[in-house]
């Protein structure tokens, strides 16, 4: 897989204050990359420092093997970016700053364009000034979905839309990976994330502290059980790996470690099993883990 994006040892500083630490992570091409952390984490500084923005002050950052600082003008003939908060021209209509942001990337695909209103429910011919924050987030989705790139940055995309938009968006997003373009999704959505990412990227005060593909970071959270046994389920309490347990009559639930999952199962059919439920950490399980407190 072609690296379309490398960020190695990326550090910045406002003033006395470390946005970045040491941030590390690539973006290959047919993949969707999700970047996620609460606000102030350093996300959209990491994005803004990737688009040629923000100056770093220490680390290499490459699109393209092309320096993002040096090359910014040659790189941004090869992106699509959109912001958590799309700011539009408000004298003009929604169709008209479409059609003006496809015409400073060089053309795109008018057919798409059409397709893509009708999707996304868009009224082109209201003024920007009217629309709402998920119209605006539209009308740059739109602009952004209707010309070939090779990279699509995403921060915060769908932020104002509706649950149905954000269907559309994630089956639009799914179409342009397997066209093998590089995508870096920054998302509050977790099942968002969940759904579109191969690799996933945590970002807790500046310093990546999880990356890996959804299969390899499951590993460091729980699967949580529900069990009813015939015997009393109090005694799986006892066993290694059970974690957070609580039972009602017969019936179990708790976490466990994968690692003593066989040993869980082997000590509950001593007491007849009658239902064995496991369901797999989420990444909102993973996120969380990092996070709470």
């Amino acid at each position: 897989m072609a690296e379309i994006v490398k960020v190695q040892g990326l550090q910045k500083k406002f003033g006395k204050f470390q946005a970045l630490e040491n941030v590390t992570f690539t973006v290959g091409a047919g993949e969707v990359v999700g970047f996620i952390g609460p606000n102030g984490s350093g996300k959209s500084t990491t994005i803004r420092t990737i688009l040629g923005i923000i100056k770093r002050d220490a680390g290499d950052v490459s699109v393209f093997d092309l320096d993002v600082w040096k090359d910014s003008l040659e790189i941004h003939k090869r992106i699509s970016y959109v912001p958590g908060d799309v700011a539009l021209w408000g004298s003009l209509t929604g169709g008209e700053i479409i059609d003006l942001f496809m015409k400073l990337h060089g053309g795109g695909d008018k057919a798409k364009r059409d397709h893509l209103i009708q999707r996304f429910e868009l009224d082109p011919k209201k003024k920007a000034k009217s629309y709402s924050k998920g119209n605006r987030q539209k009308v740059g989705l739109i602009a952004a979905l209707s010309v070939d790139s090779d990279l699509y940055i995403f921060d915060e995309p769908t932020s104002g839309l509706d649950p149905l938009m954000e269907s559309v968006f994630q089956d639009e997003v799914e179409k342009i990976k397997h066209d093998g373009k590089a995508i870096l999704l920054s998302s509050h959505i977790l099942s968002e994330v969940e759904r579109l990412a191969d690799k996933v990227v945590i970002i807790r005060q500046g310093n990546i502290v999880e990356t890996g593909t959804l299969d390899e970071l499951r590993h460091l959270t729980r699967s949580t059980i529900t069990i009813v046994t015939d015997g009393d389920a109090s005694e799986l309490q006892k066993v290694e790996g059970v974690h957070d347990f609580s039972q009602n009559g017969n019936k179990a639930t708790f976490s466990a470690d994968d690692e003593h999952v066989n040993t869980i199962l082997l000590e509950a059919t001593k007491l007849g099993v009658k239902k064995f439920e496991s369901v797999p950490p989420t990444l909102e399980d993973l996120f969380m883990r990092h996070y709470e407190g």
